[in-house]
């Protein structure tokens, strides 16, 4: 493991602090210390937008997701009114978490004492407290917490202050206006926990240098070295782009998409968007991954996805979304493999890290993000 003495902090500052045609990979204490990933809680997660899925995976009064950022508890739920709000998880009386994984409910009802709450968050009932003189049913109300949606995508933050999402993220919305990302519809979810630093996968996602190695037998074939674009990102994000044939057609346009035009049809946008929401937009079907630390070796992932709702009237509609979803799977075991053998190399007292391609430019922009957000007097 990483050495007691090191300064992570000042590793990434050192790392971070030389142009990309000289960069390297982030130094092992940045993923294996504990020191580093307490650093990412206050100054990332804690502050940052982060994203809980998609508004379609929730489109009933009383649908509900739960998270949990930075150590908050949080639920999200979409209201009587048919609004999404966000509040904490967490009862008011002797503090138990309330709602737990996906669902429906008609209230929200604590599991230790059975305290009932509205879908706004207000106290309906109480048991057995008419004899504590100083209780007010109305003076009782979840603590609600931001919540935005934005072309589908559903993000909660802690920070009050922190900028509008659609403000962030206006250059990803006109890069992407032609796919309609609004209208890509959830048609799976999961949750796992993987054996590796968070980061470590978001890089994984972030560079598809490595697709015709680690993803030999799935998606390899399909992705050419030299149709990779890796453009230089932008404060909120990174991005790079694919181009891909027909051989998967459920990733070029549909016929009575009109939006895009020319090799539009067939790019694959691949969106790293900071912290920790990582999109593949083929303009037939999305997946993605929502990324938050667990402990340094460990990441927990939100994963879903669908196809776009120009598909939704084929009638092979089933099967190419079935398809998809072997592909995924097949995919993600081979992701998992890369990325814990990774965190076990960086563990190593003999680990280096070594000259990035001009293929991983997104993981160096990443890496200046992450710098300036955790670093002393670094450039925000």
């Amino acid at each position: 493991m990483a050495k007691d003495h090191i300064d992570p902090i000042e590793e990434l500052r050192q790392n971070t602090s030389v142009p990309f045609e000289q960069a390297r990979a982030m130094p092992p204490s940045v993923y294996t210390t504990d020191a580093f990933m307490q650093a990412e809680l206050e100054h990332i997660f804690s502050k940052d937008w982060y994203c809980v899925g998609r508004a379609s995976a929730l489109p009933n009064s009383g649908d509900y997701l739960t998270c949990e950022l930075a150590g908050q508890p949080i639920a999200v739920i979409r209201d009587k009114a048919g609004d999404l709000r966000a509040m904490s998880n967490v009862c008011l009386h002797r503090m138990s978490t309330l709602l737990h994984g996906r669902g429906n409910t008609r209230s929200i009802v604590c599991p230790y004492h059975a305290w009932t709450y509205n879908l706004d968050g207000s106290l309906r009932g109480a048991p057995a407290m008419t004899l504590n003189e100083g209780f007010c049913k109305d003076s009782y109300k979840l603590p609600q917490i931001r919540c935005e949606e934005w072309l589908g995508w559903v993000f909660v933050t802690l920070n009050p202050d922190a900028p509008p999402v659609a403000e962030q993220l206006k250059q990803v919305e006109e890069m992407v206006a032609g796919y309609d990302m609004t209208n890509y519809t959830e048609a799976f979810y999961e949750e796992h926990v993987w054996d590796t630093n968070w980061k470590v996968l978001a890089e994984n996602f972030m560079e598809s240098y490595h697709l015709p190695v680690c993803h030999a037998g799935t998606i390899g074939g399909l992705s050419k070295l030299e149709d990779m674009i890796c453009p230089p990102g932008l404060p909120a994000f990174n991005y790079h782009t694919i181009l891909k044939d027909d051989s998967l057609r459920i990733a070029m346009a549909h016929k009575n998409n009109t939006r895009l035009k020319g090799e539009e049809r067939r790019t694959t946008f691949l969106l790293a968007i900071y912290p920790s929401l990582l999109i593949t937009l083929t303009p037939g079907y999305f997946w993605y991954l929502s990324l938050h630390p667990v402990s340094p070796g460990k990441v927990h992932i939100r994963f879903g996805g669908g196809m776009s709702d120009d598909y939704k009237d084929d009638a092979d509609a089933q099967q190419n979304f079935t398809d998809l979803k072997t592909l995924l799977d097949e995919v993600n075991v081979e992701d998992r493999g890369c990325t814990e053998k990774v965190y076990r190399g960086l563990c190593s007292a003999m680990s280096a890290p070594g000259h990035l391609s001009h293929l991983e430019r997104p993981n160096y922009d990443f890496a200046q993000y992450l710098n300036a957000r955790i670093s002393p007097g670094a450039a925000a």
